[in-house]
């Protein structure tokens, strides 16, 4: 089998979140020769496999083979990995069954590494991510086990392939405000308090304002709202209270001490509870790192591409294998149809991945 009949075979799998189709134990007995470990957790599957060929470093691939439900208005069905003008069409084409392809394929085809190779893959990262990839993490570390550096194959390029890679990412803080009034008649406003009323001058001042300068390797961190209601949807009564979510995509300089003292600023004098959660942190490698250098020198090998360095874009596992002191970096695909109808990739960029990853592991020192 080669990397393109693999990746038809992950295509036609269907696995959509938290579900694995099945794929985990089909890559375990793929990869025959490697030791397999499950960490599975509360219905997640989950799968740590290695092969230690010497005593060098341990580089690990890591990845999801679950996906995002299909949804309607597809052209070709969405589990059947069709092929067309030079694409393959199917769920999880970008996102990122192409990455799981090439890195499986490449660790197959390895023969002569000076250190461990390994693959982590999880069933839950399209979900909640709870019992997922931090899942195995843990347990590496508990056996003393961790890879030194890694490369999560997300979809990470935008206008060609191998013209970008992921460095770090933003972290993401959600905030839940809730203006309090006083509900009465629309018709004797003086008798009520209109906590949407209260909101119109402070939301102009928060909606898309950006909390920080950012700096050459973040862009600033925005405060984004996302939703709000308020009301019993009638004309005559005005309402008691208001909630407001919303979202900041933080870099390095905001916490969520700057964006409460933010929105206490702005909120001065208002009656009012904010509840904030953090559902990533901020992370960024050092570009001077092995792990940086060697990824570069194995895309431009084999694309003549010189990749740039970005910390664009959502969440991904990276940012758990991050907070476990591991060197991590995230290179796959373009990223132009991920989650959408009809998303598919090229065979040409399925296997100029594989051909990546094989030169990763071949010029590793």
């Amino acid at each position: 089998m080669n990397v393109i009949e693999l990746f038809k075979k992950l295509i036609s799998t269907k696995s959509e979140t938290p579900d694995d189709g099945g794929l985990l134990d089909f890559i375990t007995e793929y990869l025959e020769g490697f030791q397999a470990v499950r960490v599975d957790s509360n219905g997640v599957k989950n799968l740590f496999i290695y092969k230690t060929f010497g005593d060098g470093e341990h580089l690990c691939f890591a990845g999801h083979v679950d996906v995002v439900p299909a949804g309607e208005g597809w052209d070709t069905p969405p589990y059947e990995a069709v092929e067309k003008d030079g694409c393959i069409y199917g769920r999880g084409t970008q996102d990122m069954k192409s990455g799981v392809a090439a890195f499986v394929q490449a660790v197959k085809d390895a023969e002569n590494f000076k250190g461990t190779l390994s693959l982590l893959l999880t069933s839950d990262e399209e979900g909640e991510a709870t019992d997922g990839t931090i899942k195995v993490l843990e347990y590496l570390k508990e056996k003393e086990m961790l890879p030194d550096v890694c490369v999560v194959a997300e979809p990470t390029c935008e206008e060609v392939f191998g013209d970008a890679i992921k460095v770090g990412r933003r972290g993401s803080i959600n905030g839940y405000l809730t203006l309090k009034g006083k509900q009465g008649h629309a018709a004797y406003p003086e008798k009520a308090i209109n906590p949407i009323h209260l909101i119109a001058k402070p939301l102009a001042n928060m909606a898309g304002v950006d909390l920080d300068d950012g700096d050459e390797h973040f862009a600033p961190s925005k405060f984004v709202v996302t939703d709000i209601r308020s009301g019993m949807q009638v004309t005559n009564v005005t309402p008691n209270e208001l909630k407001m979510m919303f979202n900041v995509r933080n870099n390095t300089k905001t916490t969520q001490k700057e964006v409460r003292m933010f929105v206490a600023k702005q909120m001065d004098g208002l009656d009012y509870d904010l509840r904030l959660t953090q559902g990533s942190y901020p992370f960024k490698t050092d570009e001077s790192t092995k792990l940086v250098r060697m990824i570069d020198k194995a895309i431009e090998h084999v694309t003549g591409v010189q990749p740039k360095h970005s910390t664009a874009g959502g969440t991904s596992d990276a940012r758990f294998i991050s907070a476990f002191g591991v060197d991590v970096i995230e290179f796959g695909v373009k990223n132009d149809t991920i989650h959408s109808v009809n998303e598919r990739t090229t065979k040409k960029e399925v296997e100029d991945l594989y051909r990546v990853f094989t030169s990763l592991i071949a010029i590793w020192e």
